[in-house]
């Protein structure tokens, strides 16, 4: 009888150590993000004018509502190509997240951007994809491609790699 009522107790204690480990890497929703990002930007104008190129930086920061679907912000500027400077871009997006596994996720971003160059400041429709993988359950390396503007005279585009913060 002793020997039942000692095996029931220890079974009782390890499925409650698996479900609160099994709770414990859940996240909660929404969850709030920031990061931050080398971004390595594109301006390539249509016609015989060569294209420019530079690294700036990139901060960005949203609200993850579910496992499929966040709001995300960017807010990025720095680098110049001779007579160009990127002096800023912000934009707002839309994120469609798809879980590949517990700790790598996929996803597309739509949305509008302005962008402010020394010598122009446009804004327009903005799309791109990427990729997150966690190195922790708050820490994760993340890059992507953004499609930051498509003018009928030039497009400007950035790859971007960096870290993001989950609260």
């Amino acid at each position: 009888m002793k020997r039942i009522t000692l095996a029931a107790a220890t079974a009782a204690i390890l499925a409650a150590g698996a479900a609160t480990s099994a709770q414990a890497q859940q996240a909660f929703y929404p969850q709030p993000y920031i990061g931050g990002d080398a971004m390595f930007w594109d301006l390539n104008p249509d016609g015989p004018a060569s294209s420019r190129d530079s690294v700036g930086l990139r901060l960005n920061g949203g609200m993850q509502f579910n496992e499929y679907f966040a709001v995300e912000g960017h807010l990025g500027g720095g680098g110049s190509d001779g007579p160009v400077e990127l002096d800023y871009l912000i934009g707002a997006y839309a994120k469609g997240i798809l879980p590949v596994a517990p700790e790598f996720r996929l996803y597309g971003l739509a949305g509008f951007t302005e962008v402010d160059f020394d010598i122009d400041r446009e804004s327009g429709f903005s799309y791109g994809a990427g990729a997150e993988f966690d190195v922790s359950p708050q820490l994760s390396i993340g890059a992507d491609y953004m499609r930051y503007l498509d003018k009928s005279d030039y497009t400007f585009d950035a790859a971007s790699v960096g870290l993001r913060y989950r609260f």
